[in-house]
């Protein structure tokens, strides 16, 4: 095994570097939506919690395990956790600290790349003249491949593959030459541009209300981010999406810190620096992330409609729009801020998860540090290139449940066990405070010895068995039925009510409902449109709600709406008609189909080959350090 010879620069870019690997795409576009989710300032209050009793100790603990694997010439976590244990097995759990990384990137890099193409069409104000729905629609066709919004062929995968030569090229560089250069451009300039935004959105007020809208006023987004409402902090849904906002927003359970601090010397300090690399993380998170997409989204649409269509895409479907409302300077400023922010963001955070894979190839293989960099962006064009020629088809979203989240899950438990259990309490917590430039309190060790497992293994256990729509209360009174979105539900492919099937020469409905329409659009493309019936609200204040429960005063009527429209090539036989009932499993088209399920199986089967893939050459270097003793 060779020894690499890189270390940090300095102990600025290993901060840097280290905030920067957590500081994501999530601290801007997920937190938001995930806080306005689960009760606005409700949700702070088990976020800090979350924060204190595991983010901190799966800092410590990763922190830990990386400068410890790094004395022996480990810098990626299948040998590192072998150091903790005899047992031949722990290694390979540690495939996942690879397997995790390259997984996440392949899709990551495709959102990095979303963020470069808004740069582009910031600048040329391609956003200025378009109304609120063509701004959204607008990201729905440049997520078609086959589609281009500039006339470059097949731009978001032109786009894709600029964003991996660019990673490539960076970590090829090296650590410090590289990453560590880019920690310190892209951070700063990541706080500049968060700092400039969250003063036009904290000082937004009602100026951009349009008439008739009382509840358009960016202090009221702030004040619902921040404002407590204790009665919520009993409902267990809040506590399982904050506890699942810590992973994503630490980057724990991947295996990036780990390499990271493999790179430290023997003596420095984990302690402080872990702790450092976690607080600049939630200031941007709690204070830059809340006081962005929120504010100025409520400032022009209202806090109804916020709380109502916040998602993950606002930044990209809603943003463009309200920039453009700043005027041609001001608008192009803001939303190459915007998304120049979120690039920074992305890129500092894609470049920490090639670097374990490398650093694998360097250490076990002798592998160049360039080859082994080409050989990460090459692999990720395999692996991602099906996340953006099915993204529709739900790809994307495979990828981010298996690997960006459940394997985190798995891996943060796995290594917490390992460190605290295995390895001994004891020696666990000589390791943290090798070299500590703080002293821990001594409360932290029944935290890292019983609680952070405990939350961890809970949350686990919760994705496996979660109930449909997370109501844990109508399951324990005996009515159990598996979420979609469990493990379970996932496995048995339960969100496919209908089309079950790889191929088929019928296409069936997808829900129950009232066509509505069938339109024939100028692409050679006809869509069919199916509505249900929904019983509606005018309130007192004349807004129009979805009445889905008893709701207080106000005049109710029902409507047809439209809950679903499929798009079929005019070559495809539609066998339905406006006005006709369908249920689901009916019949609307005939031709030759390849249905979701099929690529969403393929996209599993594709992860499990490349975590098979990762563990074979784990076999193989262990096989030669046995030959090499």
């Amino acid at each position: 095994m060779k020894q690499s010879s890189e270390n940090w620069g300095s102990r600025v870019g290993l901060i840097l570097a280290m905030a920067g690997n957590a500081v994501g795409l999530g601290n801007f576009l997920r937190f938001p939506v995930q806080a306005v989710q689960n009760g606005g300032g409700t949700f702070i209050i088990p976020y800090l919690v979350c924060f204190l009793v595991m983010g901190i100790p799966l800092l410590w603990i990763e922190w830990s395990i990386g400068r410890l694997g790094g004395r022996f010439g480990h810098h990626a976590t299948p040998f590192m956790m072998a150091r903790l244990s005899k047992a031949k097995y722990w290694k390979y759990i540690g495939v996942f600290g690879i397997f995790t990384n390259i997984a996440v990137a392949a899709y990551y890099c495709y959102i990095e790349s979303w963020t470069l193409a808004y740069v582009f069409h910031s600048i040329g104000q391609t956003f200025a003249p378009l109304s609120q729905t063509e701004v959204a629609l607008f990201f729905d066709r440049y997520v078609d491949y086959a589609a281009t919004t500039t006339g470059i062929p097949y731009e978001a995968v032109v786009f894709y593959i600029l964003c991996l030569l660019l990673n490539t090229w960076i970590l090829s560089k090296g650590l410090s030459g590289g990453i560590e250069k880019v920690a310190k451009i892209g951070m700063p300039l990541l706080l500049i541009f968060g700092a400039f935004l969250a003063i036009k959105g904290l000082t937004l007020g009602t100026s951009a209300a349009p008439a008739g809208c009382a509840d358009c006023n960016g202090y009221l987004g702030l004040n619902f981010l921040w404002e407590p409402q204790f009665s919520s902090l009993l409902d267990p849904q809040v506590w399982m999406a904050a506890a699942g906002q810590i992973f994503f927003t630490l980057s724990v359970g991947m295996g990036t810190i780990h390499c990271y601090a493999a790179f430290l010397r023997s003596n420095d300090d984990v302690a402080l620096n872990a702790l450092s690399a976690g607080w600049v993380n939630g200031f941007v998170e709690i204070v830059l992330g809340a006081s962005i997409l929120i504010p100025i989204s409520v400032g022009y649409l209202g806090l109804d409609w916020v709380v109502e269509n916040a998602s993950f895409a606002m930044g990209f479907k809603t943003m463009p729009f309200l920039f453009a409302q700043w005027g041609p300077l001001m608008g192009t400023l803001a939303g190459v801020a915007w998304f120049g922010l979120l690039f920074f963001a992305g890129i500092t955070s894609s470049l920490a998860m090639g670097t374990p894979w490398i650093s694998f190839l360097q250490d076990e293989f002798q592998w160049k540090r360039v080859n082994a960099a080409w050989s990460f962006g090459l692999i990720l064009l395999i692996v991602g290139l099906p996340t953006v020629f099915f993204y529709q088809q739900g790809v994307f979203a495979e990828y981010d449940y298996w690997a960006g989240t459940l394997s985190l899950v798995l891996f943060a438990l796995a290594e917490t066990i390992l460190f605290v259990w295995v390895f001994g309490m004891h020696k666990a917590w000589k390791e943290i405070n090798h070299g500590a430039e703080i002293r821990i309190p001594n409360l932290y060790k029944p935290i890292l010895k019983f609680v952070t497992p405990t939350l961890l293994l809970v949350i686990f256990v919760s994705s496996l068995i979660m109930p449909v729509n997370n109501d844990w209360r109508a399951a324990w009174q005996g009515d159990w039925v598996f979420d979609n979105e469990s493990v379970i539900g996932k496995l048995k492919n339960q969100q496919f009510v209908a089309n079950r099937e790889y191929f088929s020469s019928v296409f069936e409905s997808e829900t129950e409902g009232q066509v509505m329409d069938v339109i024939e659009i100028p692409n050679k493309q006809v869509v069919v449109e199916v509505g249900q019936i929904k019983r509606y609200l005018r309130n007192e204040k004349g807004k129009v709600v979805e009445a889905k429960q008893e709701m207080p005063k106000g005049i109710y009527f029902d409507s047809i709406t439209l809950v679903k429209a499929y798009t079929f090539d005019n070559q495809e036989e539609i066998l339905v008609r406006p006005q006709q009932e369908v249920q689901i499993g009916s019949p609307i088209a005939q031709g030759d189909f390849i249905h979701s399920i099929f690529y969403i199986d393929m996209a599993r089967l594709l992860l499990v080959l490349v975590f098979v893939g990762i563990a074979i050459l784990v076999f193989i270097a262990s096989k030669n350090q046995s030959v090499k003793r």
